[in-house]
């Protein structure tokens, strides 16, 4: 993993978000293998995502941005982090005006793919953020970085099916319910790339960069990863939250 890490920020980040787009598109592959996924597997997915995602939140993102914040790391982390998850809330209101005037099952898929297309591009931003901010040789550390992008990988696989799988259903070919598929994830890579650069071109909006792509991530994970996850069973959802921040969190304090 040397060699990884002596890449140029913006170099992991094209790496690191293809990864996360592979991930989209298998997902979105199984349309070829099956009608359907089973609804217990998908939720623990998703809950496990929401887990790893939310420990990202802290130890990938706020955490350093607190350390590079200075004297007045309180009022750049909470407006960053407000205007972060006011990103999110706002396309969810967009999202929302849009479903109501839906006017079938067509429509419905349509808008889906808007929405999880708008919410993958702050989680792009926070991977090349990160990454951005490893490279200029700040507090985010290789492993917190790399988990961070494995996390947002993890729910982008059952992104993927979420796209797939209803335009399957209603009536769409494989080949072109997987094609809208993994295309949800590939904005992750120009804005990941994005990201990079902007941390390594300007170095002072690095605390706001941070603390704003946490409010975003927090914000898909109350809003996407843990209602859709609890849907399926409490007990599991509990469970698949607890082992994905547990597992964040072992690996960062381990090897961070």
């Amino acid at each position: 993993m040397q060699w990884f890490f002596e890449l140029d920020g913006w170099l992991q980040a094209l790496i690191a978000t293809s990864f996360t787009w592979l991930l989209t598109a298998a997902g979105a592959s199984l349309v070829f293998i099956y009608k359907r996924v089973g609804r217990g597997a998908f939720c623990f997915m998703m809950s496990c995502a929401a887990g790893i995602m939310l420990a990202s939140t802290f130890f990938s993102l706020l955490l350093p941005a607190l350390e590079y914040g200075g004297r007045y790391s309180f009022l750049v982390l909470t407006f960053g982090f407000a205007c972060g998850g006011l990103l999110i809330i706002l396309t969810d209101i967009l999202i929302g005006r849009l479903h109501s005037f839906s006017d079938g099952g067509k429509r419905r898929c349509a808008v889906m793919v808007i929405a999880v297309t708008a919410h993958n591009v702050p989680e792009g931003l926070a991977i090349g953020v990160a990454f951005g901010a490893l490279a200029f040789g700040g507090a985010v550390e290789g492993v917190a970085a790399v988990m961070l992008a494995v996390g947002i990988g993890i729910q982008n696989f059952p992104e993927g099916m979420c796209v797939a799988f209803p335009l399957r259903a209603n009536g769409m070919s494989r080949a072109k319910s997987f094609v809208v598929g993994q295309f949800s994830g590939m904005v992750e890579i120009a804005a990941g790339v994005v990201g990079a650069l902007a941390v390594s071109l300007v170095n002072s909006i690095l605390p706001f960069a941070l603390s704003f792509s946490a409010g975003a991530m927090l914000a898909v994970v109350c809003s996407e990863l843990i209602p859709e996850s609890f849907s399926g069973g409490k007990v599991r959802a509990t469970l698949g939250v607890i082992f994905g921040f547990v597992l964040m969190m072992a690996l960062d304090i381990a090897f961070g």
